[in-house]
């Protein structure tokens, strides 16, 4: 038995800001049992639900010497769909209202994690032969690894793999200041370990001393090793080139599954989406107070509203596109500039625009099932799970081809009547409306060849369990057993 260990910051359905905890809270369920044991660890915040935290089990606690002082130390633990998640307990750090932050709060309150996720090992009586640290939260724990605890032999010869699941958000602060909460030797913030620019780099320190690292598609493995993309770290990542894998991200079929969600007004499947997504459409239509009509083209959008999504380049071709005959639905929050552009749309065509500025997961079901298409025109994708959960429902992807949504969407070609959805490869605005405009002509003119795409699209299998066995490939890789 292969024993892995996830730790990372946040996961379903305990805590979530982002697309981190859907892995997270995904992927560990898909293993294969038989031959790997699969655990989670993760902060016991206290903005937890009440209930999950009623669930936990005490298993023990002690203290232990971090930043000047002893610390509290508690773990718990709860099984959740046939995984094992323990949680490290100190009110100080995870006692605030959201998960994250100040900066430097977070970078003292991550790095305790870190050193508390391995201090408590011996204490819940699990030695993991691999530890997969996720994004800069964990960055610490394979530096700790190997410079605090590889005396003990309890920790010795244990792998770790450094996912990234986006480059952007690294863990940056002062050197002298993280030197001194870590309590790592001045040694260790060199510019080839630790240091940054002068400052301190917590996912850096990830990347030098993990055993592997690991990112969320094929093609951002190769983006980030660019200046473009690497966000001044692509030196690093072009040196680990040959332990750097990019492993797809998934989505949890059981969950997302047209055929069975409860949010839908009619349940669908591959064979009968062409009428039933006409019933979801003109439900969703009504709902939010757009002009109902089952033949008019509905795009979707469901999104944190930033800069990285792509939305400068909607912004400027927006009004254009509206003169189309087509609709958009948008829900997501984000910068102000996107979401007072939406509302002003609304506003402005009520019958063609619907600006939903908050998040309701009920909601972005009904968009992905009752929308013909789904726009993603994103600056950079490392992965996205927006578009595997549009195909799923059989709303064709319009993107722009960058990390996972090249990876993930074929796009259309006429002549071989292939693919399933659409896209563009320049990052810019007019290249994306061309694109839009393109797939308007499929939808309307060439009917029958859209659903056609629209059925390939529902049977393509993005479930983690690919995933999980690409995973369980490389650990079986550095453990020596290939």
């Amino acid at each position: 038995m292969t024993n892995i260990l996830f730790a990372a910051a946040e996961s379903v359905p305990f805590i979530k800001t982002g697309g981190l905890a859907d892995v997270i809270g995904s992927l560990p369920k898909y293993f294969d049992k038989e031959n790997y044991d699969v655990r989670v660890v993760l902060p016991k915040y206290m903005c937890i639900p009440q209930k999950y935290r009623d669930a936990m089990e005490y298993i023990g606690s002690f203290y232990t010497y971090f930043n000047g002082r002893d610390r509290y130390v508690g773990v718990l633990k709860l099984e959740y769909q046939g995984v094992v998640f323990y949680f490290v307990d100190n009110e100080e750090y995870f006692g605030g209202s959201t998960p994250y932050g100040d900066m430097l709060w977070d970078i003292e309150k991550f790095s305790f994690f870190s050193f508390a996720a391995l201090s408590v090992l011996p204490e819940v009586g699990f030695r993991p032969d691999v530890i997969n640290c996720n994004d800069w939260h964990t960055g610490l724990l394979p530096v700790y690894l190997k410079n605090k605890f590889s005396a003990d032999s309890f920790y010795r010869d244990i792998k770790t793999v450094m996912t990234i699941h986006n480059l952007r958000f690294q863990g940056l602060w002062g050197k002298n200041d993280v030197m001194k909460i870590t309590g790592l030797p001045e040694y260790l913030f060199t510019p080839d370990k630790l240091e940054f620019y002068r400052d301190a780099n917590l996912l850096k320190g990830g990347i030098v001393y993990s055993d592997a690292v690991t990112t969320v598609s094929r093609t951002y493995v190769e983006e980030v090793k660019t200046p473009f993309y690497g966000e001044r770290l692509e030196s690093l990542l072009w040196a680990r080139r040959d332990s750097f894998f990019g492993i797809l991200n998934g989505i949890d079929t059981e969950s997302f599954d047209p055929a069975s969600d409860r949010a839908l007004c009619k349940n669908y499947n591959a064979d009968t989406f062409r009428t039933c997504k006409k019933q979801n459409k003109t439900a969703l239509q009504k709902e939010l107070g757009l002009d109902v009509d089952e033949k008019k083209m509905l795009i979707g959008i469901v999104s944190r509203l930033t800069d990285q999504k792509g939305f400068d380049l909607v912004q400027r071709v927006f009004e254009e596109l509206l003169y189309d005959e087509i609709q958009f639905v948008i829900l997501g929050t984000g910068e102000w500039k996107y979401e007072d552009l939406f509302k002003y749309y609304a506003g402005k065509y009520p019958g063609k625009v619907s600006a939903n500025i908050y998040y309701s997961d009920a909601l972005s079901r009904r968009i992905y099932a009752a929308s013909d298409a789904f726009l993603m025109p994103s600056l950079f994708e490392p992965c996205g799970l927006s578009q595997l959960i549009a195909l799923r429902y059989g709303s064709l992807p319009i993107v722009r081809e960058t990390g996972g949504l090249k990876d993930t969407v074929e796009p259309y070609n006429e002549y071989a009547n292939t693919g399933t959805g659409f896209s563009f490869a320049n990052y810019n605005a007019h290249e994306m409306m061309a694109t839009v405009r393109y797939a308007e002509r499929i939808y309307y003119d060439h009917k029958r060849r859209w659903n056609q795409m629209a059925e390939r699209a529902m049977k393509k299998d993005f479930s983690w369990r690919s995933s999980a066995g690409e995973y369980q490939k490389l650990y079986d890789r550095l453990l020596g057993r290939q």
